[in-house]
């Protein structure tokens, strides 16, 4: 039988099939560290094989993505260098990112205006708030396997608790609410709505440079949507946008029409990557 990875806790997984649930641990030549939320398993009395899968996170350690939940709140302070980390691992995994801006109550509307200034032109935004319950644009968005994405404190799990609120849709066993306040969610799951899934995941402050750096530092800048039309009108293809010699990029930085935060945010993922050449 092939059944979906959705739940794991330590060696034992919860695979999902034909609408049953079945609590497995590898066979001898299964090794669970190569077993992941998400994946799809062929199992009898034990997994026996984890098929190919499309993508991979490890932090949060969830297979096989669609879609990408990018949250974000005006508290804690957002980490934008973290947000664009996200959105070029989306790109380079064929994932589809959305940003999401959760605790509207607590956001200010300079702040939300700014973030839709910044990747409106680019990536979908949702506006929500978890404590008012105000879900509904992210729950008819979860589409295929998704994950929440983000910093710690920004409200992911109050999120998958409000989406959850009045619904009898989450998977077998695993229907117990999170705790809020949690920093970290030690087992991962998988939440079904109708055909679709949503993980827990633990928040994270961190994306690992691994993730990115097998970009070479001149191809950064294709990962920046925003920053097309202005490396077209630089002078050399090999041009870092660093210099405003003959540089498109940083005429276009100047004159407003790309974010000076998104660039900034490009130039110390830029840095990072060069200080990783060095090692």
């Amino acid at each position: 039988m092939q059944g979906l990875v959705v739940c794991k806790n330590a060696d034992l997984f919860t695979v999902e099939f034909d609408d049953k649930f079945y609590n497995l641990r590898p066979s001898g030549k299964t090794k669970a560290k190569g077993i992941f939320v998400g994946d799809r398993v062929e199992f009898a009395e034990n997994i026996t094989k984890v098929l190919p899968r499309k993508n991979l996170l490890i932090r949060p350690p969830v297979a096989n993505i669609d879609r990408i939940f990018v949250v974000i709140s005006q508290l804690p302070k957002p980490d934008f260098v973290l947000v664009d980390k996200i959105l070029i691992y989306c790109m380079l995994t064929a994932i589809e990112p959305i940003i999401v801006v959760n605790k509207l109550d607590q956001c200010s509307r300079e702040f939300v205006e700014k973030i839709v200034e910044d990747y409106g032109k680019d990536y979908q935004i949702i506006k929500v708030c978890a404590k008012d319950g105000d879900v509904q644009d992210l729950k008819k968005e979860i589409k295929g396997l998704c994950v929440l994405a983000g910093q710690s404190a920004v409200g992911k799990s109050s999120l998958i608790n409000a989406i959850f609120e009045n619904d009898d849709e989450m998977v077998g066993s695993l229907s117990k609410k999170i705790e809020r306040g949690r920093q970290t969610t030690r087992i991962v799951k998988l939440f079904k709505i109708g055909k679709n899934y949503l993980a827990d995941t633990a928040g994270f402050s961190l994306l690992d440079l691994a993730m990115v750096s097998n970009i070479e530092e001149r191809e950064l800048a294709a990962y920046y949507p925003d920053f097309l039309q202005g490396r077209e009108n630089c002078k050399y293809r090999s041009c870092l946008h660093i210099s405003d010699v003959d540089c498109g990029v940083i005429q276009r930085v100047k004159s407003g029409k790309i974010s000076q935060r998104r660039y900034e945010n490009y130039l110390k993922i830029l840095e990072e990557l060069k200080s990783a050449k060095k090692f």
